[in-house]
């Protein structure tokens, strides 16, 4: 499960990293090294321009998606706290979302990601865990700082109020060998190479698109303990991706865990 990630990078940044033709984001885009689930989130799909006559071609755009897939016959919002990720295995089988794997694809800029540690009780039984279990946070991130390209999904679900709400998924894999130990979930990456045919809407054979989607980055990542701050989604600033140096979090060297 990939539940809070980070995504610091400039506007102009992202408009040029992803080849943006169209910048369709209100407002400015704030650093956000906290992001949980129901915030707003930057991301890069192609999608003909609104009101665009149907012989126009679709254009590269930078927009802001809630994190929380709603699929477009949900009956009201609550339903994407639970769709925050789509398992890679299943995604184009499940109904809440392979009509949006097939032509609804996105990409969402990331620094890194987060995931939580059992420390210590790992083998006690359920209903012991919550006495005896501390989970460690760790920041999992590219070893060259270069960006994520996160695998995602979007939908566009009508309010009530006949407004027009943009929504997202993470898409999951498992967790390379030496992550694995921290969690056996992580999200796809999407390698620059694979972008255009990810993004392109006009893919829609599964089997085509599910091709695009293979284990990435392998052996490029690093996994560092931070601070438990970053649990509390209140909290934010670059402090939370600063490995910890106190003495709660057990140090700097993540394999003085394992």
């Amino acid at each position: 499960m990939c539940g809070r990630y980070a995504t610091s990078r400039a506007r102009q940044e992202l408009l040029n990293e992803f080849h943006v033709e169209l910048d369709a984001v209100d407002g400015d885009i704030q650093p956000d090294y906290n992001v949980a689930p129901t915030k707003e989130v930057p991301a890069v799909l192609t999608r003909r321009p609104k009101d665009a006559p149907e012989e126009e071609a679709a254009v590269r755009q930078l927009r802001t998606l809630r994190w929380g897939l709603v699929p477009s016959w949900a009956k009201d919002l609550s339903i994407g706290s639970r769709m925050i990720n789509a398992r890679v295995e299943t995604v184009h089988e499940k109904p809440s979302y392979r009509r949006a794997f097939a032509k609804r694809r996105c990409l969402l800029p990331a620094d890194g990601y987060f995931e939580w540690y059992t420390l210590q009780g790992q083998d006690e039984p359920a209903e012991k865990k919550s006495k005896k279990s501390q989970k460690q946070p760790f920041f999992i991130h590219p070893k060259d700082d270069a960006l994520m390209a996160i695998a995602g999904l979007y939908e566009l679900w009508k309010s009530p109020e006949d407004e027009w709400v943009w929504t997202c998924t993470v898409i999951t894999t498992d967790a390379s060998d030496d992550l694995g130990r921290i969690h056996d979930r992580m999200p796809m990456v999407v390698e620059p190479d694979r972008w255009d045919a990810w993004l392109d809407p006009t893919m829609t054979d599964v089997a085509e698109v599910r091709g695009l989607l293979v284990p990435a980055m392998a052996g490029t990542m690093e996994a560092y303990p931070v601070s438990k701050a970053v649990n509390n989604v209140k909290n934010n600033g670059p402090q939370l991706i600063e490995p910890s140096t106190n003495g709660d979090n057990l140090g700097n060297d993540p394999d003085a865990l394992f």
